[in-house]
């Protein structure tokens, strides 16, 4: 049924940068036609989960018993993150390939080639309550009223710390804010020999680091109604500060690391602190455990007037090609999956969040034991997270507590408005990564934000002209 490769999500990132709808149909990507008789098949693509056990133990089986239910044959094909930008384009481009196609993050460049989705969003909120808020500004288009995508769940960004290097250092409870990671960060590195991990390069964490420090730092690329807004005197001051955060408590193999390389140092133990998701950690308590026992978590942290965001690392987007055969079908598994998404969160060991955090938790065996008094997605995210049911043996129960909330202080690329293809266009070209490496390699910081505002007013002028982005400059 699956045929998987591996491959990294920076490669996945640089092949959805921009020009990616024209990139035809290549003659050496095969593309199933889609079949006769629209209410006996669908056929699904998606990428392969960071985490395996979730497509192996979840994904595939589930879609498979939802077709057996409903006397339809689902197929679920499974390829890396870098082909599915060039593998939707050609699918689209033919007329013909799969019902639905997951991505990692808003595919919104597509959207005058996908269906409106917005009666399953509709749906959705019928059945399971409301649409967590920045899923819904990660596929609606407030200029084109259209919803270009399905998202039925999403993946926190917290910070991850060694609490044994922090305690040393004097702030046992780690970081609060963005200075702290000069001040204790900094004396880590001085007294102990151990760097921070956030990376000032291309690819998909610097990204997330580079947009959480700017919405801490209150500004961000454009307002809530699309204008760019990002060359102004608090972006300068927030360059400023990674560059001090570069010289005092960082070392310049940040400028060439790759999405694996803050996971890896964090395993390795040399770094005391880094963005991601919980799957670095995850991954050390498969490979070391006793790292993976010294690994504690932060929410967002604060800016110098208090303010503290962090962006949502995966964003899980369904998109319906508009020739795609077996349209109803496909709306009906999507209600299904986010009417199951407990398995989901369960299966990919708390990576994924619920976007309908008010879903109840249907009856019946859910492959995990039962946690008592939880009715409702809300109940068992905040159940496991109180107390993780992958924590090993012997390890400090509550670690995971301070995600809770990370719906408060979770918010989508284009904050603080729409994730609309301009946003997607400057994040694929790395604008704002760059603008923050050439200020910590001194370049002057006035400079490197003029540089990048212009670039982004560029990439917005281009989609303002297509009238997929709103705003006047």
């Amino acid at each position: 049924m699956a045929k998987r490769k591996l491959l990294t999500r920076r490669d996945f990132i640089k092949a959805a940068g921009v020009g990616v709808v024209a990139a035809g149909v290549a003659p050496t990507i095969f593309i199933p036609r889609y079949a006769h008789g629209a209410s006996k098949e669908l056929k699904i693509l998606v990428w392969s989960h960071f985490v395996p056990r979730f497509d192996k133990e979840f994904y595939d089986k589930f879609a498979a018993k939802w077709g057996e239910a409903n006397g339809i044959k689902v197929t679920v094909d499974h390829i890396g993150l870098a082909e599915i930008p060039s593998r939707t384009a050609a699918e689209i481009s033919a007329g013909q390939g799969h019902d639905l196609i997951e991505w990692i993050a808003p595919p919104s460049q597509f959207e005058p080639s996908v269906l409106d989705l917005g009666d399953v969003v509709k749906d959705a909120e019928k059945m399971y309550g409301k649409q967590h808020p920045l899923c819904h500004r990660s596929s609606y288009n407030p200029n084109t009223k259209k919803t270009y995508c399905f998202i039925p769940g999403w993946t926190i960004d917290p910070g991850n710390y060694r609490k044994s290097l922090w305690e040393k250092a004097g702030k046992g409870a780690g970081p609060t804010t963005w200075e702290d990671l000069i001040t204790y960060g900094g004396k880590i590195k001085r007294e102990q020999g151990i760097q921070l991990g956030i990376g000032l390069s291309q690819e998909l964490d610097s990204n997330m680091a580079a947009r959480a420090l700017l919405w801490s730092y209150d500004t961000s690329i454009q307002d809530a109604r699309e204008n760019v807004v990002l060359g102004n005197p608090k972006t300068v001051e927030a360059v400023k500060y990674m560059a001090r955060l570069y010289k005092e408590a960082m070392v310049p193999e940040v400028f060439a690391w790759t999405a694996v390389s803050n996971n890896q140092a964090l395993i390795a133990g040399r770094a005391s602190y880094i963005l991601n998701s919980i799957s670095a950690y995850r991954s050390a308590q498969k490979e070391v455990p006793e790292i993976a026992k010294d690994i504690y978590f932060t929410p967002a942290l604060k800016g110098p007037r208090g303010t503290g965001f962090s962006c949502e690392h995966v964003i899980y987007s369904y998109i319906v090609p508009q020739k795609a055969k077996n349209v109803e079908n496909a709306k009906k598994f999507l209600l299904h999956l986010v009417g199951n998404y407990d398995q989901a969160m369960y299966y990919s060991e708390l990576y994924n969040s619920p976007a309908f955090f008010d879903t109840h938790i249907p009856s019946g065996n859910r492959g995990y034991a039962p946690v008592r008094g939880a009715k409702k997605l809300r109940d068992l995210h905040n159940a496991w997270f109180s107390d993780d049911p992958f924590a090993l043996p012997g390890e400090a129960k509550g670690k995971l507590a301070v995600l809770k909330d990370a719906e408060k202080w979770s918010t989508n690329i284009g904050h603080p408005g729409p994730a609309n293809p301009a946003e997607g266009e400057v994040f694929a070209t790395f604008v704002l990564p760059n603008m923050l490496a050439g200020a910590a390699r001194g370049a002057k910081a006035e400079t490197a934000v003029a540089e990048a505002d212009k670039a982004t007013r560029t990439i917005f002028a281009k989609w303002r002209e297509k009238k997929l982005v709103g705003g006047k400059v």
